[in-house]
C-alpha cells in the first residue's frame, strides 16, 4: 500500500470537483493526542528531509533556507533548551519575535513540550505587557533583543510577579536575560515526549484587541492546526510546490493562519520577509526575486501595491492572491485584477475561529463578498429576533455546534467565563459580526453588530458606505459611524482622511461633492449627512478602526 500523503492522513477526501462536492464530503480525521510538532514537522522530516519548509529573508539582505529536517533539528534543540530552564507543561510563554525565524523554532518547540504560547506583537507598551503577564500568569518571555521592546519588558517586571525567565534571540542580550542561541547550541539531545498533550489542552492563547475594554484571551487547543487545512488548501490553493507569503507579524494570529499550520500540512514552503517598515516597492521586489507563487494580505496592503507602477516588476510567478483581515472594497479588487489578471479571493474568520466563510477555487469571486460558508462549520445568519435571516436580510453570523463542537473553534476566553457565556449560548457561537446572504448563498459583510446604524427604519452597515467613499479620489481612509438624531434615530457620519491632493480643498464644497458621489454609488439613504476631515483615525493595536472611540467623542 502506498504511503498516505500528509493530507490523506487528515482528510477523508482531498480533491473536490465543485463546491457542492466540497460541502458534502469535506471531513477531517482527528487523531488522539495530535501534536503539530511531532505529527507534521517531524513526519515531514522523516519522509522528505530535504523538502523546503521555510525561506526567510530580511531587509538587510540576509537569507536563510530551512528544510523540514533542519526545522526538526532546531525545534528539538529549542525544546531541550527550554527543558534545561525548567519549562514544562502548565507554563505559559509569551513570544515577541516579530518576523524572526526563531519564532518557528520557538512555537514548534513549545508544542513538542505541551506548553501554551502567547504570540505577541512588538508594539506592546509596558502597560500592555503588565496586563498580559498578570492576566495569564506568564512565566517566560522570549523576545527580540531590540529597543524599545527590551525596555518595555524590563519596566514591566516590577509589576509582573509570575515572570521567571527572559530570553533574547538577539542581537542584544540585555543584562539578566538568557541567550537563546547559546542555549540551543549547548542543549542536550531532546527526547520526544509521547502523548504530551490531549487535543483539548490549551496550545495558544491569543489576546484579541477588541474595540472596547481590555483584550480578551482566546484559548485555542492542540487540534486547532488541523482546521487550517481549509485555509491553505482550499482558500490559498497551495500545494507541495507553492511558495506562499502571508504578510503578517508573528504577534498576530494571522501568522499561524498563513505562515505555519495549514501551509506545512499541505507541504508548501513558507516565505518570510522580515522587515521593520512596510514598503510596497520592497515587497514587490521580494516577490520578483524569490518567485513567490501565492500572496495573502489585508486589503490595505493591496491598496498600497496597486499605487505602485506594477509594470516595473516581474511578478509573473504570482498565481493566486487572497485577502482577509478586513472587508474588501470592490474598487481594490477591480484595480488589482486589471493590473495583474488575478482575482482576489476573500475569506472571513475571527481569532475565535478559523476560516468560516471563503471563496474557494471552484467558485467565481464576487468583488466585495466574503464567499460561501465553509463546510467545516455550521454557519448561519440570525435576524435580531433569533430566526434565520432571509435572503437579502441582515443577520448576525453564528456557528451552530448542536451537531458537534468543530475543531478550530475556540475553547472560550481564558479566565473569563462571563464573556464566554455572552457569546456562546445554547450550542450557538455568536460572532458579533453582521452580514447578509444573496440569492446564490454568498455572504456580504455589513459590520460589527454594535456598529450597524439604524436610521429612519433602515439598517446601514458601515462597510458598504466606506466602500462607496473609497471610490472617490479624495478619500485615503475613512470610518462610518452613527450619530444620534431626534428625527431619524441616527444619521450617518463619515470621518475621512484626505489624500494629499485634496487636503487644501477641505471645506463645504468638497463635503457636498463627496455626499453626491456616495448617493450615485450606493442607495441615496446611506449617504453621510455629516462629514469630518481628520489627519488620523483612532485604531486598535492591530490596526482596526475604533469606531466606538469616534462615537464616544461625538457624544461628549
Amino acid at each position: 500500500m502506498a504511503l498516505k500523503t500528509m493530507l490523506e492522513k487528515y482528510l477523508k477526501q482531498t480533491e473536490f470537483t465543485d463546491f457542492e462536492d466540497f460541502k458534502a464530503n469535506y471531513k477531517l480525521i482527528v487523531p488522539e493526542h495530535f501534536n503539530f510538532g511531532y505529527d507534521v514537522v517531524d513526519a515531514w522530516a522523516a519522509r522528505e528531509p530535504n523538502k523546503k519548509a521555510l525561506l526567510w529573508t530580511n531587509d538587510k539582505g540576509d537569507c536563510r533556507e530551512f528544510t523540514f529536517a533542519e526545522i526538526k533539528k532546531y525545534t528539538d534543540q529549542t525544546a531541550s533548551y527550554f527543558q534545561t530552564l525548567g519549562l514544562k507543561k502548565g507554563d505559559i510563554v509569551m513570544a515577541i519575535l516579530k518576523r524572526r525565524y526563531e519564532f518557528w523554532f520557538t512555537i514548534i518547540a513549545l508544542h513538542k513540550l505541551g506548553i501554551t504560547i502567547i504570540p505577541a506583537t512588538h508594539l506592546l507598551t509596558k502597560k500592555d505587557i503588565v496586563y498580559r503577564n498578570n492576566a495569564a500568569d506568564i512565566t517566560t518571555i522570549i523576545a527580540v533583543g531590540e529597543e524599545p521592546i527590551a525596555s518595555a519588558i524590563r519596566e514591566a517586571l516590577a509589576e509582573s510577579p509570575s515572570i521567571k525567565h527572559l530570553i533574547s534571540v538577539g542581537p542584544i542580550i540585555p543584562e539578566g536575560w538568557e541567550d537563546f542561541h547559546r542555549g540551543i547550541e549547548n542543549a542536550p539531545e531532546f527526547i520526544p515526549i509521547p502523548k504530551v498533550n490531549s487535543n483539548d489542552d490549551p496550545m495558544i492563547i491569543s489576546f484579541t484587541s477588541g474595540t472596547t475594554g481590555n483584550p480578551k484571551m482566546v484559548t485555542l487547543d492542540f487540534a486547532y492546526p488541523l482546521a487550517h487545512i481549509i485555509t491553505a488548501k482550499y482558500w490559498h490553493n497551495l500545494n507541495e510546490s507553492s511558495l506562499h507569503l502571508t504578510i503578517a507579524d508573528t504577534g498576530w494570529l494571522k501568522a499561524v493562519w498563513g505562515k505555519l499550520y495549514g501551509q506545512w500540512i499541505v507541504g508548501a514552503c513558507v516565505f518570510v520577509y522580515d522587515h521593520d517598515k512596510f514598503a510596497p516597492a520592497d515587497m514587490l521586489q521580494m516577490i520578483e526575486k524569490y518567485k513567490v507563487t501565492s500572496l495573502c494580505a489585508p486589503p490595505t496592503i493591496f491598496r498600497f501595491l496597486i499605487r505602485e507602477d506594477l509594470t516595473k516588476y516581474d511578478i509573473s510567478s504570482l498565481k493566486y492572491c487572497t485577502i482577509a483581515g478586513e472587508a474588501l472594497n470592490p474598487e481594490v479588487y477591480k484595480q488589482f485584477y486589471n493590473l495583474t489578471g488575478i482575482k482576489l479571493r476573500e475569506a472571513y474568520g475571527q481569532s475565535e475561529t478559523t476560516v468560516s466563510v471563503l471563496t474557494p477555487p471552484w467558485i467565481e469571486p464576487k468583488p466585495g463578498s466574503m464567499g460561501l460558508p465553509s463546510p467545516h462549520y455550521d454557519v448561519d445568519l440570525l435576524a435580531p429576533d433569533g430566526s434565520p435571516a432571509e435572503v437579502g436580510e441582515q443577520g448576525q453570523i453564528v456557528i451552530r455546534t448542536d451537531k458537534g463542537y468543530p475543531v478550530g473553534l475556540f475553547k472560550g476566553y481564558h479566565r473569563n467565563q462571563q464573556l464566554t457565556d455572552e457569546c456562546y449560548q445554547d450550542n450557538i457561537y455568536y460572532t458579533g459580526d453582521v452580514a447578509w446572504r444573496d440569492e446564490d448563498g454568498y455572504f456580504w459583510f455589513v459590520g460589527r453588530a454594535d456598529d450597524v446604524i439604524k436610521s429612519s427604519g433602515y439598517r446601514i452597515g458601515p462597510f458598504e458606505v466606506e466602500s462607496a467613499l473609497m471610490t472617490h479620489p479624495a478619500v485615503v481612509e475613512c470610518a462610518i459611524t452613527g450619530v444620534p438624531d431626534e428625527i431619524r434615530g441616527q444619521v450617518v457620519k463619515a470621518t475621512i482622511i484626505l489624500s494629499r491632493e485634496y487636503k487644501e480643498k477641505a471645506g463645504e464644497e468638497l463635503v457636498k461633492e463627496i455626499q453626491q458621489h456616495v448617493k450615485t454609488v450606493t442607495a441615496p439613504y446611506k449617504y453621510p449627512r455629516i462629514i469630518e476631515f481628520v489627519d488620523e483615525l483612532p485604531k486598535t493595536i492591530s490596526g482596526k478602526i475604533r469606531r466606538k472611540e469616534i462615537r464616544d467623542s461625538d457624544a461628549k
